[in-house]
């Protein structure tokens, strides 16, 4: 519990009562005074009467009442005087700083679940009941996004999303780790993948505005279900592993949007391994230079348009047609023929998805 949350109640309350006020903890500390000086005094003569009664406890001029969860008292606050009124006031404290507590530990509590939830830490079974205990509504759609800041991922990152989304009853700001930070968002039902990618968007551009931070992006699909959102939680996670191979530019990924790149991420190395032997039968593809592999990169971007390719190339056309006659010869793929052209980019995704050696999740 933050002895700070206790001291900024204590001190309001103070100028209301004009009194003394403070809250001692079990081992009969004041961890919270209006009179500061009294921080740190052990009151050790009292404390076993205090925490075993449930009534109002007066000694040495203070009244006591106890107060915490449901279980146990953890707390007890004092306050100056031992009079009908003091009696009053110490009531009337203890309801506040009980309530108060409350709301701590739930809000706390309600961060700690949506944690183990989206980190798969939690038995299916125990979700709903724990989701019931605290006040969780399941019926309404979640998407989880990820956002990475390989090299600065400092508090001013935390705390920068989290005034971004104050709504901590719907939302929540999650630290996964050192690099890691997930927002778990409720979202409409009919939400669709540009309007998280815009969502997304207004994330990056604050922490780039606010802290000079360069961040990536990533956006699982939206669940119905707390128990869904582990799920969506990796999907986010494999965004920004699959962006990271095929689409370096790329600032905001979303796991719909990845296409063929998810596909191949699923595959075995020793399969795509395979494939690349078997495609490049005459040579391997590593006996493609640069400038060749820019011009089947631009022949892609440009929908095997000869003509076009050209023109962007700055080259006359008889010479992209006799570039695509050497690549032909070499690989035995013609890419002025589609079926050719669909192997060849594949072919190109998987040598990049080896190299790349990303990390699975």
């Amino acid at each position: 519990m933050s002895n700070r949350l206790f001291q900024g109640v204590i001190h309001q309350m103070r100028d209301a009562v004009g009194k003394t006020i403070g809250v001692i903890d079990e081992t009969g500390t004041v961890i919270s005074c209006s009179e500061l000086g009294k921080i740190g005094e052990v009151l050790s003569a009292v404390t076993s009467d205090i925490f075993s009664e449930h009534e109002i406890v007066c000694y040495d001029g203070y009244c006591f009442r106890s107060f915490g969860s449901a279980m146990r008292a953890e707390y007890a606050v004092f306050i100056e005087g031992t009079d009908e009124l003091s009696k009053k006031y110490v009531d009337i404290c203890c309801v506040a700083l009980s309530n108060i507590k409350q709301f701590y530990d739930e809000k706390y509590d309600r961060s700690n679940f949506i944690k183990n939830v989206i980190m798969d830490n939690i038995l299916p079974g125990d979700i709903f009941l724990k989701a019931r205990e605290l006040h969780f509504n399941n019926e309404v759609s979640r998407a989880v996004l990820l956002v990475r800041i390989a090299d600065n991922n400092d508090v001013s990152v935390f705390d920068v999303i989290q005034n971004l989304f104050p709504d901590k009853n719907k939302d929540f700001v999650i630290n996964v780790n050192d690099t890691d930070i997930a927002l778990i968002k409720e979202v409409r039902d009919d939400i669709d993948t540009s309007d998280l990618e815009k969502l997304a968007r207004s994330i990056s551009d604050a922490l780039t505005t606010e802290i000079y931070a360069q961040p990536q992006v990533g956006i699982g699909t939206t669940v119905t279900e707390l128990k869904d959102l582990a799920r969506s939680f990796k999907e986010a996670q494999v965004a920004l592993e699959v962006g990271k191979v095929f689409d370096t530019e790329k600032v905001i990924v979303s796991y719909d949007n990845l296409g063929i790149a998810r596909l191949i991420y699923q595959l075995p190395t020793t399969l795509c391994e395979m494939f690349l032997r078997e495609i490049f039968k005459r040579d391997s593809i590593e006996s493609l230079d640069t400038e060749t592999l820019f011009t089947i990169q631009r022949f892609f971007e440009n929908s095997l348009n000869v003509s076009e390719t050209s023109r962007k190339l700055f080259v006359h056309r008889n010479t992209l047609v006799y570039r695509l006659e050497k690549i032909k010869k070499i690989t035995g793929l013609d890419l002025r023929e589609f079926d050719d052209a669909i192997v060849f980019k594949v072919a190109l995704m998987v040598k990049k998805y080896l190299d790349a050696k990303p990390v699975k999740y």
